[in-house]
């Protein structure tokens, strides 16, 4: 695979002014609370993804409706039509007492950046599939001087660079109080669309935040470990800087997870992919970095609650509905124990998520100060992995890619890793997962992956001056 240096820049973007676009017809003028899962303090920033596409597709069954077709025209006046029914992304955020925050539905409209890129797809991926983290990403997503508060600025940043082989980039920033990543995917499914030619999304957008306040009385019911503050005075683990970082990919298929299977009690052997692949990185990565034996150390898993809870939320509903479970440890028990010590952690605290969970969580952001998920000791980890029906067609076919914006500048990077479905250049398919560790770590987390699954790893560098390659492989399994 060719590396890409991510330390100046490799092609160039010409952009545009930026423009409002507003909903193409008039849209009601209301105040409308997001629910206390949405306004938590760990939400309040502009998060990025973004999605490549290429300038016609191979399959007959997802043939581009929208071939020979400027996609930056395409998309824009798509964008007003579908703010009709999203109007509520139109608006802007206020505060409310109680470090509430409300939108207001003004119809100021979102805003829209026309680009243009020198340089063709097959470029940014050279002879392997796209995947982060990509080069000059800052060309690719863009917030304007002046506008990076959360507050009284545009809900949605979007970018549409052309490319010069046909494709195009979309690139977008949200603002993650008004939802995370399956909310994003229903408002781009609703885009694509209007964008192939319907007048309205097939499932009508749902606001109805309320469903997930706090109750009253509120009644915080699980201890919420992710929450912590400080969970050991004794944690050693170092808050580092990208620049110290070495970022490498990990590509696991059924091979491995076999391996990793073999080495669990017969009542552990039938626990999920998930599980199964978090917990061999959890423990691998803690002795790697070499804490304090009796430091605390934790594996933050994302969760989507949408499907749990009860009664069911609307099929529309476009909100925040993830919550964030954790495995804790001392490091000392995580990596001397039989690997199903830490399986277990991770499947009882996975599985303890529910609709009372996420209830519980909304009543403990209501009475403690809407905090903030605690980094020390922290790894998060988050399954991004889609199915072919969960892509993205806006005209031109499905997306290469669709998913977290993300380059080795990315501050956070080190400290979590997200599992995204792939295939390499010989056809195999499984899991890739990035993983960042200072240089030192990063040696003992390689031969720590060895030796979970007795394969010699071929590794791929992430980093611009690491010239091995790694690869540990996996099948997808369900959730």
């Amino acid at each position: 695979m060719e590396v890409l240096p991510t330390s100046s820049p490799v092609f160039m973007v010409h952009r545009r002014e930026p423009e409002f676009i507003a909903p193409s017809k008039p849209t009601p003028h209301e105040f409308k609370y997001l629910s206390d899962i949405d306004d938590r303090k760990g939400h309040r920033f502009h998060f990025p993804a973004i999605f490549f596409y290429p300038s016609k597709t191979d399959d007959a069954s997802t043939a581009s409706t929208c071939k020979g077709k400027d996609p930056v025209d395409v998309i824009r006046k798509a964008l007003a039509k579908v703010l009709v029914f999203y109007y509520p992304l139109a608006g802007r955020l206020r505060e409310a007492p109680g470090d509430k925050l409300i939108v207001e539905c003004t119809g100021e409209g979102i805003m829209f950046i026309e680009a243009d890129a020198d340089v063709c797809l097959n470029r940014l991926g050279g002879g392997d599939a796209l995947k982060p983290p990509f080069p000059c990403l800052e060309e690719l997503l863009y917030v304007p001087p002046g506008y990076q508060d959360f507050l009284n600025s545009p809900l949605l940043f979007i970018q549409v660079t052309r490319l010069i082989c046909g494709g195009f980039i979309f690139g977008v920033q949200f603002n993650h109080t008004i939802f995370g990543g399956p909310g994003l995917g229903r408002f781009m499914i609703a885009l694509g669309e209007i964008v192939r030619g319907e007048v309205s999304p097939s499932i009508p957008p749902a606001w109805q935040r309320h469903i997930l306040n706090a109750r009253d009385p509120p009644q915080v019911t699980f201890d919420h470990r992710e929450y912590d503050a400080t969970m050991s005075d004794n944690n050693t683990l170092p808050l580092l800087i990208p620049q110290e970082i070495d970022y490498r990919y990990f590509f696991f298929t059924g091979k491995e997870e076999g391996a990793l299977r073999a080495q669990l009690p017969v009542h552990l052997q039938a626990c999920s992919a998930f599980e199964l692949l978090t917990a061999c990185l959890w423990r691998c990565r803690t002795v790697a970095l070499g804490s304090d034996p009796k430091a605390r150390v934790r594996v933050v898993m994302a969760v989507d609650t949408r499907w749990k809870i009860k009664p069911p939320l609307p099929a529309g509903y476009y909100g925040n509905t993830m919550v964030y479970p954790a495995a804790v440890s001392t490091t000392e028990k995580l990596s001397r124990n039989p690997f199903g010590f830490a399986v277990d952690l991770v499947k009882k605290a996975k599985n303890e998520v529910n609709g009372e969970y996420i209830r519980s969580t909304a009543d403990l952001m209501a009475t403690k100060g809407r905090p903030i998920i605690s980094t020390e000791g922290t790894y998060f980890v988050s399954d991004v992995r889609k199915t072919p029906d969960e892509m993205i067609d806006l005209g031109w076919g499905k997306e290469l890619y669709g998913g977290c914006a993300i380059d080795n500048q990315c501050a956070t990077l080190w400290m979590s890793s997200f599992y995204m479905s792939y295939r390499n250049n010989k056809g195999d398919e499984g899991i890739l997962v990035p993983v960042g560790l200072p240089r030192l770590a990063m040696n003992k987390f390689v031969v720590e992956i060895q030796s979970m699954t007795m394969i010699k790893p071929s590794v791929q560098g992430l980093h611009p001056k690491t010239s091995q390659l790694t690869s540990l492989i996996y099948r997808k399994s369900a959730l």
